[in-house]
């Protein structure tokens, strides 16, 4: 997500934008190539939560797009492992076995960034993971019967592959009614659209649901409205849905009885425990990463302004100094210069 941002920034507008925001001196000053990022060697092991998993409770399907481009935009699609990753390991260290199915099958595309975090490291480094990856199951051949629960991943290429498609259409309509839980993350929701239960109600009609904002879309890539066949915020106000916004860049999970929804990808974990809540479990203890601690932050920032933020911040020494420094750029892109400098500030605690 953020090398979008920093391509946004270095792009000829955005400059003129975040200099005359920031004074050039201010620029300098986010210093972001020098923030640490977590460790490309990290592994399962490392993975304190699963060291103590819970009885075994079953299986989850992780669906994941196989769009690789976004139509002839040029630009790529895939899905994104972030979005994959985190919730793989959650559902293992409460007792869920993990399969990985995609439309087509086999090894979908992946799309990584660098705001990846030790489980995603650690994903790519775990060959049962990446053997389940490599050899994804064709969701046609999927029986929807074998699962608890079903989750799907975001990814922009899901926009292209998982509207309309039956198979999406039998598993989510079978899961749900079989008492099962339904959950999805930022681009994900796409799966959601146009799934009809068997007597005839929409899945979404009433349902409080989130997903990608358009304000979010829109800032990514300004002519959203023609890469995607449609915007997905869009999509799901037309579905009958009752979208629930929340800040852009930041945590928001919604849930609605058995229908768990993340608007983006700082929703993976709060969506992944939530969905074992669904399914009747407290999740395991697990340790908050920094990035989970700096969303913490700019929540109370967003909320209760800079004093509440920076007292918050001084408990949380480990929240995460780089998420805190790109809320401030996208701020000042957005002609925000007073939230940027308090952002910064907020990042040097």
């Amino acid at each position: 997500m953020w090398k979008w941002i920093k391509r946004l920034a270095l792009s000829g507008l955005a400059v003129v934008v975040v200099l005359a925001a920031a004074i050039g001196l201010w620029w300098h000053g986010l210093d972001l190539d020098s923030q640490p990022l977590a460790d490309p060697g990290s592994t399962v092991a490392e993975l304190a939560f699963l060291h103590a998993p819970a009885e075994p409770r079953g299986r989850v399907l992780a669906v994941v797009t196989s769009t690789a481009s976004l139509g002839d935009s040029g630009r790529r699609g895939g899905y994104e492992l972030t979005e994959l990753s985190r919730a793989y390991y959650t559902f293992l260290a409460n007792g869920y076995e993990v399969d990985i199915a995609s439309p087509d099958g086999g090894e979908p595309p992946m799309r990584t960034d660098d705001d990846m975090v030790a489980a995603d490291y650690a994903f790519l480094n775990d060959p049962q993971a990446r053997r389940k990856l490599a050899a994804t199951l064709p969701l046609a051949s999927v029986d929807p019967s074998a699962y608890a629960a079903v989750y799907f991943v975001g990814g922009k290429g899901t926009m292209f592959d998982f509207p309309g498609n039956p198979a999406i259409h039998d598993l989510v309509r079978t899961v749900y009614q079989s008492g099962g839980v339904v959950g999805a993350v930022c681009h994900g929701l796409a799966a959601l659209l146009e799934v009809v239960l068997d007597d005839g109600t929409p899945l979404l009609r009433d349902r409080r649901v989130t997903g990608f904002t358009n304000a979010e879309e829109l800032f990514l890539i300004k002519d959203a409205r023609a890469v995607f066949p449609f915007l997905l915020q869009d999509g799901l106000e037309r579905a009958g849905a009752q979208f629930v916004e929340g800040a852009m860049y930041l945590d928001n999970t919604v849930v609605d009885g058995r229908v768990v929804t993340g608007q983006n990808p700082w929703s993976t974990w709060s969506v992944a425990e939530a969905m074992v809540r669904a399914l009747g479990h407290e999740p395991v203890v697990r340790e908050r990463s920094g990035e989970e601690l700096a969303v913490q932050v700019l929540h109370a920032y967003r909320r209760d302004g800079i004093d509440a933020a920076l007292r918050l911040r001084k408990q949380l020494p480990d929240a995460d100094k780089r998420l805190l420094l790109m809320h401030a750029l996208v701020a000042a892109m957005q002609g925000h210069p007073g939230d940027a400098w308090r952002l910064q500030r907020l990042a040097r605690g």
